[in-house]
């Protein structure tokens, strides 16, 4: 490698990206192209809007392409004319045919966002704090043709709090993501970077984000509603029928004990928050949020809209009975 760095390809989408080509940008890399997927239309309006990391490559002044197809040979001939010494893979939202991994002279590897062989899939962030995970972490890995199964690299992990949302743990794992792989980059220059295989023994998966599972289900623990409300927040959002409302849930706390009434009834309602029954124990939720009003926190929202003691949530969409 030159003193110069390494000649990179980058391939990402998200604001989870943005980091990490922002570092490589700024360190003694050369990023020689960017690759993510080509823009979309967002919001109310339906706007044509690009790409985070289309941004940033602008901000940066870095050259850019958003092909349709990646499993094209035009595709493949563009990254061949940068002669590339490596890509990276941060959240670029498509599997890669073998051709274009190999394309690079020393192979392609990804920032993920979990303690790999744990959480392979399209979201490793949201689905840990779902499952109660108080620990998670980034993985520098080698890609191959498999979701998410090359060779582990480097690994850092990364406390999740008893508060972090999806919202709130994303941009500490981009960071973190980021700083570790420019750490790579130097163990790999300096022939210090040995691959590890994974133990596919203790693989699990991290499936897609479905808008239909913010719908609550009152039968669970609190605990459990408690980490969906969390992994949710800020995309699908849990909702919850109250008479013909369906309102947003936020910032919630299990709560122990007997919860002493049917699932889903609201047993207090005050400035502390709004503390709901469950298969077992209570939720306290202390942020909620009316269609087309703004999060409030429970003392201003139940000013607006009060909700007593005895009503009922429902799942989202649910008749009432």
């Amino acid at each position: 490698m030159a003193e110069t760095g390494y000649r990179i390809v980058f391939m990402g989408t998200p604001d989870f990206a943005v980091p990490a080509l922002r570092k490589l940008a700024e360190s003694r890399h050369r990023v020689v192209l960017v690759v993510s997927q080509p823009d979309r239309p967002r919001g109310r309006g339906r706007k044509l809007t690009p790409t985070p990391v289309k941004s940033a490559a602008a901000d940066l002044g870095l050259a850019l392409v958003q092909p349709e197809k990646i499993k094209t040979g035009e595709f493949a001939d563009r990254l061949r004319e940068t002669a590339p010494d490596l890509a990276v893979v941060a959240a670029f939202g498509r599997i890669l045919p073998k051709e274009i991994i190999d394309i690079p002279r020393l192979g392609t590897i990804n920032i993920h966002g979990s303690l790999l062989p744990a959480y392979r899939g399209a979201a490793p962030i949201q689905r840990a704090i779902i499952n109660g995970e108080t620990t998670t972490g980034i993985t520098i890995m080698q890609m191959d043709e498999g979701m998410d199964t090359g060779d582990i690299l480097l690994q850092r992990e990364v406390e999740i709090g008893p508060d972090d949302t999806s919202g709130t743990l994303f941009p500490r794992m981009a960071e973190t993501g980021a700083e570790l792989l420019l750490a790579a980059l130097d163990l790999l220059a300096a022939g210090r970077l040995t691959p590890v295989p994974q133990d596919d023994s203790r693989a699990t998966t991290a499936p897609p984000i479905r808008k239909e599972e913010g719908i609550p289900d009152w039968n669970r623990p609190a605990r459990e509603l408690a980490c969906l409300i969390r992994g949710l927040d800020p995309w699908p959002l849990v909702k919850a029928r109250l008479d013909d409302e369906d309102i947003r849930l936020f910032s919630p706390r299990p709560v122990d004990g007997d919860p002493g009434a049917e699932p889903g009834t609201v047993v207090r309602a005050d400035g502390e928050g709004v503390l709901i029954a469950c298969g077992q124990g209570l939720l306290l939720v202390r942020e909620l949020q009316r269609p087309g009003g703004k999060r409030l926190a429970a003392a201003d929202f139940l000013r607006g809209r009060p909700i007593e003691p005895g009503q009922r949530f429902r799942g989202l969409g649910l008749p009432r009975s």
